[in-house]
């Protein structure tokens, strides 16, 4: 996680004058080209499908289960998503809040204890940034207000989502000391920094 927070700082810090002609323009990077992605649709449908691949959909549940934040996913994935030139940055930041009830509407269905910044305990009013920038206060207690009541906003899952959330195995049996297994089947666990293949998207 610290290699992770260094390279976000890096990436969003100030840039070095001129750092952009250093480039080879015959190999750009994957975030210097045309994003794949370029509404909160296609980038929802993206994301939702990423989170509840078999291996995804675990570790992060497991994750959650142990007292890891839900914003503390949203960076990882984001980051790493913008990376790989899914989408740009605006659409990275806007992404964010529905990424974040996509977890949280997940955990729900498993009963489990949330965070959403690590602070919920000690002080709501800290401040929280997302990539150098602060988060709105009021998304934020939109979120906490969510775990509270266990309704997920409106809009967020399409119906599409809401019949996938049903039908996703609930790996109760993960989330505590018993045997490794999802009905019956081992399942892989995968560490939050190690890079999963995103699943293949038609027409891209």
């Amino acid at each position: 996680m610290e290699e992770l927070n260094q390279d976000l700082n890096g990436a969003f810090g100030r840039p070095i004058p001129g750092q952009s002609l250093t480039s080879d323009p015959n190999a750009p990077a994957a975030y210097e080209q045309a994003p794949r992605y370029t509404t909160v649709e296609e980038a929802s449908k993206y994301l939702w499908d990423f989170i509840t691949t078999e291996e995804v959909y675990v570790n992060i549940m497991e994750g959650v289960n142990e007292g890891i934040p839900v914003m503390e996913y949203v960076r990882v994935i984001l980051f790493k998503e913008f990376t790989e030139g899914a989408f740009n940055p605006d659409l990275m930041m806007i992404m964010a809040e529905p990424l974040a009830f996509m977890i949280i509407a997940l955990a729900e269905r498993l009963d489990l204890d949330i965070e959403i910044t690590g602070t919920d305990d000690d002080d709501e009013d800290e401040d929280e940034e997302l990539f150098g920038v602060e988060v709105e206060k009021d998304k934020l207690e939109k979120l906490r207000n969510s775990v509270k009541s266990s309704q997920i906003p409106g809009g967020i899952l399409t119906a599409e989502m809401q019949d996938e959330l049903k039908n996703l195995p609930r790996i109760d049996s993960l989330l505590d000391p018993s045997p490794e297994t999802v009905e019956g089947e081992d399942v892989e666990r995968v560490p939050l920094d190690t890079p999963v293949t995103p699943p293949i998207q038609e027409g891209v």
